[in-house]
């Protein structure tokens, strides 16, 4: 058997989320299915994660294994993207040594998102249009207070089935731009919906709601019901994944 990692992007709005779920389309169905018909064996695909229901990924990596030595070559990814819907978008495909693996060999998860100033019909899919300014001093201020922290509990999904809620924060900032806000956030795992309840909060700050200094306080209590609610999903966005040198060499980053 040969293993493959696959690097491919998708929007989210039409599926429940990355991982197979009973009733409910998914990402990882529908690439499981167009992979197995295209190579005509039964294929299994394993993610880097799970992205949750609406959200959006410019940069997802999966492994798979095949009997098919040949699966790497360009004419199968034309094919396999001619195969899938116009929102999923394989980018590449590339041998890897047997153990390589897409979620447990993942280092680090980096998300963005995008909330727009004005109401856009053009983006509206891909960012969340805010009805008020939002002070981005405050909430970077915020954002700095994260890094005191490691467990995000209160961030976390309620009835998730994490087993820790122990993450490695390594990047959290707020930028301005003249028609949008964007929050990059960078950590070694995510919780599920973990970043769309942090933006939630931090809206709330940015709008004067509460103080910067009130999102240690939330993190302390490790219940979600006292964090914000969570921002609309078409605002966030997988945007990369790191792996160590000897598995990341057929990676594209920032692909076209």
């Amino acid at each position: 058997m040969q293993r493959y990692f696959i690097q491919l992007a998708y929007d989210g709005a039409n599926y429940h989320g990355w991982q197979i779920q009973p009733g409910s389309i998914s990402v990882q169905e529908v690439l499981e299915k167009s992979i197995s018909t295209i190579s005509r064996e039964e294929i299994h695909v394993t993610g880097a994660g799970r992205t949750d229901t609406g959200v959006h990924a410019s940069f997802f990596v999966a492994h798979f294994d095949a009997e098919s030595e040949n699966l790497d070559d360009q004419h199968f990814t034309f094919r396999l993207n001619r195969f899938l819907p116009p929102d999923i978008s394989v980018q590449n495909i590339y041998k890897v040594h047997d153990k390589a693996h897409a979620r447990f060999d993942a280092t680090y998860r980096t998300y963005q998102y995008f909330i727009t100033k004005q109401k856009d019909p053009f983006s509206r899919a891909f960012a969340y249009h805010h009805y008020r300014l939002l002070d981005t001093e405050k909430m970077n201020e915020a954002a700095q207070l994260l890094f005191n922290y490691s467990d995000f509990t209160s961030f976390s999904r309620t009835g998730a089935d994490a087993k820790t809620g122990i993450c490695k924060m390594m990047e959290a900032y707020w930028t301005e731009e003249p028609d949008r806000y964007i929050l990059t956030i960078k950590a070694d795992r995510f919780l599920r919906n973990m970043v769309r309840a942090v933006v939630g909060t931090m809206l709330d700050i940015g709008m004067g709601k509460m103080e910067p200094e009130e999102i240690g306080r939330i993190i302390e209590a490790k219940d979600r019901r006292v964090a914000g609610s969570s921002a609309a999903a078409r605002g966030l966005f997988l945007v990369d994944i790191g792996y160590p040198e000897e598995i990341s060499q057929g990676l594209i980053r920032n692909p076209g």
